[in-house]
């Protein structure tokens, strides 16, 4: 007849709960790292103005246009029918204002050769444009 031991038997009886364990914690991290969170908020009332305040545009720049159509060119709102006319008045303006920031605010329907003959332009004249703007229709 076969004699086991009984040491043998409790031991093979016992279940082996490592890999339970592991298991466990992967279902634990997966349910941690998939859970929505609600974020904390914080509502905030903004004060409104009873009157319509507005503050004047400070007038230390000047706005040049790129427009989609003809005239291609504007100066401070006031369009131009030839490239010459416009880059007399630019160039009139900048020698009277030679402080004087230069805004360059493009259509964004405008061609970009008329933007590039403008930067060559202002190149050529030592003139340094300090922002750039692309406007919507």
């Amino acid at each position: 007849m076969i004699r086991v031991s009984q040491d043998h038997e409790v031991e093979s009886i016992l279940p082996d709960l490592t890999p339970l364990l592991d298991i466990i914690f992967i279902v634990m991290v997966f349910l941690l790292l998939t859970a929505s969170i609600k974020l904390q908020t914080l509502e905030v009332d903004l004060p409104t103005a009873d009157s319509a305040v507005t503050s004047e545009v400070d007038n230390q720049s000047v706005t040049i246009n790129i427009l989609a159509l003809p005239p291609y060119w504007a100066l401070q709102g006031e369009q131009f029918s030839d490239w010459d006319g416009f880059t007399k008045a630019l160039v009139i303006l900048v020698t009277d204002k030679p402080d004087v920031d230069i805004v360059i605010a493009s259509d964004k329907t405008a061609q970009i050769q008329h933007m590039v003959k403008l930067f060559v332009f202002l190149q050529d004249n030592q003139i340094s444009a300090t922002q750039l703007l692309i406007e919507e229709e």
